[in-house]
């Protein structure tokens, strides 16, 4: 005999049912909501937002004196960040100037002597003139006095006397000639040196303004408008070149996002593409963005170990392509994005 249902259980059974109407419904239109948005988009939860974040680095070695940031402090380009004791670097510096002001004394005492050289020569070319028409007078003097002796009329000891006049003239004609070449190959050597020392001015301008530069080097500043992150440094520590002091964000470039999508999701991909971006950092709210463009490889072709299927280990795996989006906000929203955070990526079809 069956047992009669009261009020209480008719109730439970009505609600029970109720409730699982609604929900066979509710979980119909969510299949038939989410079949339509499969059809519609093709969607990532594999992104993240990104921006450009570079080392401050050190461009010369050095204790350092003063440290003028803290972490995540906003800075602006040419903001002094890190000083370096410099007094090593000045002092190489003034003896660089020092080398260099002596190498252009020589060129002072260079030019100098070449003046100099010049009017030794100008006086030894007068000798010459002066040589030559001496040893000529006695060239003539000695054909006259070989006419004499032909004719005997003068004796054999004046021709003798002449001939011998005729010899010395000669000679100081020879030694004059001789001086003034030296003269010349002196003035030659000089300008040689001259043009040494000219170089030498050169390379130590050169090794003057490298010093220069490295004094300017302890003086770290900000490469742009932007936020340092983490200090890595204290006051007195002892860095080398090219070692990381900080790392700065820039402000001046936009921040991206970089979303990794399956190859068999990017066939109807296109740049300029309308995107919505959402960040688990602030739910509920959309960013608009658009596809700017597209790896010219897969990931994992950018990896340590690229994988190479020709050794015979070949699994096949969906690769996925990773797609540069432009966030098209307004400056102020993307200063609330930070680098690094997950980001969900839809794009409609």
């Amino acid at each position: 005999m069956n047992k009669q249902l009261t009020a209480t259980d008719r109730f439970i059974i009505y609600t029970t049912r109720a409730f699982a109407l609604l929900l066979v419904t509710g979980l119909c239109c969510w299949g038939v909501w989410y079949c339509l948005r499969l059809a519609r988009y093709e969607e990532t939860n594999d992104a993240q937002v990104e921006a450009y974040i570079n080392p401050v680095s050190a461009r010369v070695s050095g204790y350092i004196h003063e440290i003028h940031f803290e972490e995540n402090q906003s800075v602006k380009a040419g903001d002094t960040l890190v000083v370096i004791d410099n007094r090593d670097y000045l002092a190489q510096a003034a003896e660089a100037e020092a080398a260099l002001e002596n190498a252009r004394a020589q060129t002072i005492l260079l030019e100098s002597r070449i003046s100099t050289l010049k009017n030794e020569a100008a006086v030894s070319a007068a000798r010459i003139d002066a040589a030559k028409a001496r040893m000529q007078h006695q060239q003539q003097e000695y054909r006259r006095f070989a006419n004499l002796l032909a004719e005997e009329s003068t004796t054999p000891q004046r021709f003798d006397n002449v001939k011998a006049a005729l010899d010395i003239a000669t000679s100081e004609y020879q030694a004059a000639l001789r001086d003034h070449a030296s003269a010349e190959a002196r003035i030659t050597e000089a300008s040689h040196q001259s043009a040494a020392v000219t170089a030498e001015i050169k390379r130590r301008q050169a090794v003057a303004e490298q010093h220069q530069l490295s004094v300017g080097y302890t003086v770290i500043r900000a490469p742009y408008n932007g936020r340092v992150g983490r200090k890595n440094i204290q006051v007195g520590q002892l860095i080398q070149a090219g070692q990381p002091l900080t790392f700065i964000s820039n402000d001046e470039t936009p921040k991206w996002v970089v979303a990794n999508f399956k190859e068999t999701q990017v066939q109807q991909f296109r740049a300029g593409q309308p995107v919505s971006v959402t960040v688990d950092a602030f739910p509920g709210e959309t960013f608009r963005g658009e596809i700017a463009s597209f790896s010219p490889a897969t990931g994992s072709r950018y990896s340590l170990l690229p994988p190479d299927n020709a050794t015979g280990n070949f699994v096949k795996i969906i690769q996925r392509i990773p797609v540069r989006i432009r966030l098209v906000e307004s400056p102020a929203v993307l200063a609330r994005l930070v680098a690094g955070m997950n980001a969900n990526v839809s794009v409609s079809k």
